[in-house]
């Protein structure tokens, strides 16, 4: 049966395929003018559907943040997946089982300790583990710096355990931070000669590292070139965000995530028109709260995704969203938005949003919808 996007009940979370499909061959157009093999962090969909077409496009193998988003895509088919969170030593026998069922697995250490874990496990199990160790480019998560002593005693410790040193990966989240193509340059390539440094120590110390892998969205569009790396990871990119509109690497335009609802009631003398998409359906994300705009909890669009400028989803409680005007509020709400009125809402955080979601709803042509799953937990 058929279904359009009037038929669907809110609040719920609508993919436009359209951009979906275009922001995605524009990345992949992106890595193969740079010679990269592109890895795409699925963490932002958790969808198979939208995985699939991202390996339609050209992506080779897939980046998750939970082992059983790990799990979950190995049983539809796809084997070659990096988990790109330092390895817990209680998440080993999970590894080893995917891994023994043929998961082509990489995990991920950045310390002497957790490398210590792997091959202890690894020896008392006779598994080999395949371990990329992370890198830190920029002070902003997780990581061993390119030129710190650990990096090379990492890599001795797993190759004396058994393991094999796959490669080293570094995530410049700080980019998030930044807004100007000149600033957005200047991180991706601290991203991309950290992480080649790294491996070339560990090179010049006698140790394989095949592989070199970085990436954030806007670091892989914004890179003049890759020399060194192999591999790239992005997520975001698939949907983009607010967050990504702020930074500068996406257009309103390009955001194929957002939010249907329906406006239920209003304050009129507060110039509030109430949703029923509260932070249940949102998130609480307010990532754009310190960024040069300040989108509240996301940008409002009639049903049809055009963009309503100055107003924004202002606040919310759990079930309740405030729909309001950015600077006098509207005396007129009422009858600008009267009730049952149907919007979207476009989001701070694509992740975020989505993960509040059990499905998606993907529109295509004509407005017909289909259903799209996500996978959940860790």
């Amino acid at each position: 049966m058929t279904h359009t996007i009037r038929d669907l009940d809110t609040p719920c979370a609508l993919i436009d395929v359209a951009r979906m499909q275009r922001n995605i061959d524009r990345m992949q157009a992106r890595m193969n003018q740079l010679g990269v093999k592109f890895r795409p962090h699925v963490k932002t969909s958790k969808s198979l559907p939208v995985t699939r077409a991202q390996l339609a496009a050209g992506a080779q193998g897939i980046t998750v943040s939970t082992l059983k988003e790990a799990e979950q895509f190995f049983a539809d088919g796809i084997t070659d997946i990096l988990y790109a969170v330092s390895m817990a030593p209680g998440r080993l026998k999970q590894a080893h089982d995917l891994q023994a069922r043929g998961c082509a697995l990489k995990i991920i250490t950045d310390s002497v300790a957790g490398a210590s874990e792997i091959g202890r496990f690894g020896a008392q199990n006779n598994v080999v583990f395949e371990v990329w160790i992370e890198i830190d480019t920029d002070d902003h998560r997780s990581g061993v710096k390119p030129e710190d002593a650990s990096l090379l005693e990492i890599a001795r410790v797993l190759l004396n355990d058994g393991m094999t040193l796959g490669g080293v990966m570094t995530h410049a989240g700080s980019s998030y931070e930044y807004n100007t193509p000149e600033a957005l340059e200047r991180i991706a390539e601290q991203e991309r000669a950290g992480a080649v440094r790294a491996a070339q120590r560990l090179r010049d110390a006698g140790y394989n590292c095949p592989v070199v892998s970085v990436g954030s969205t806007p670091t892989a569009l914004s890179a003049k070139h890759l020399e060194g790396v192999t591999e790239v990871r992005a997520g975001v990119y698939v949907f983009f965000d607010l967050v990504m509109h702020n930074v500068g690497v996406c257009s309103m335009d390009d955001i194929a995530l957002s939010v249907l609802t329906t406006v239920i009631g209003h304050q009129v003398e507060k110039g509030w028109a109430i949703l029923d998409a509260g932070w249940m359906a949102m998130s609480r994300d307010r990532g754009t709260q310190n960024q040069q705009r300040d989108f509240g909890l996301g940008q409002v669009c009639t049903e049809e995704g055009e963009v309503l400028q100055g107003y924004l989803l202002s606040s919310a409680n759990q079930e309740h969203g405030i729909l309001s005007r950015v600077g006098e509020p509207d005396s007129d709400i009422a009858q600008r938005f009267p009730i049952g009125t149907r919007l979207r809402i476009l989001p701070n955080h694509a992740c975020a949003t989505g993960a509040q979601h059990p499905v998606y709803h993907a529109v295509q042509k004509e407005d017909e919808t289909a259903v799209w799953p996500r996978f959940y937990g860790w």
